[in-house]
């Protein structure tokens, strides 16, 4: 569920109701894998897209609110060769290992998805492994966000 404007980022698509609902949602079905609100205090909405208002929502639910660090490409893993923002996996690669070297990437949050559509065949989570060796080389610790963000 998209919550805010594409176009006008101000400009809600939900209600408060709307979004607590969904949030809950989200809770209700981590439930099933043993997963409690007081487990996961972190929440990336959908999209990667919010405003002030789901940003203070999220933090009245008792929720942090997250998002990717912007400076490489990881999120773009989502993007199929149909459309006009298509990154293949070697140029997300590349876009993250060109980052750490020129401004490290301490701190920070990449974001790629386990998921993805069918039509992407090029998986960057294949490349998973060799970007965590790489990042291991050269000597970045990987950690989840709630550590990171103690």
């Amino acid at each position: 569920m998209l919550y805010c404007d594409w176009y006008q980022r101000d400009s809600l698509l939900v209600t408060k109701e709307a979004f607590s609902s969904d949030l809950q949602h989200s809770y209700t079905a981590m439930s099933s894998f043993g997963i409690t609100q007081k487990d996961a205090l972190f929440f990336l909405p959908p999209y990667e897209w919010y405003n002030d208002s789901i940003s203070i929502w999220t933090s009245q639910s008792g929720v942090q609110l997250i998002n990717f660090t912007s400076g490489t490409l990881s999120n773009a893993d989502y993007t199929t060769p149909d459309m006009k923002n298509y990154r293949s996996s070697d140029t997300i690669y590349q876009s993250i290992t060109k980052y750490e070297q020129s401004h490290g990437l301490n701190g920070f949050i990449l974001l790629l998805h386990i998921g993805t559509d069918a039509k992407r065949t090029d998986k960057m989570y294949h490349r998973l492994g060799e970007l965590v060796d790489y990042l291991k080389q050269k000597q970045y610790r990987l950690v989840r966000v709630d550590e990171l963000l103690k």
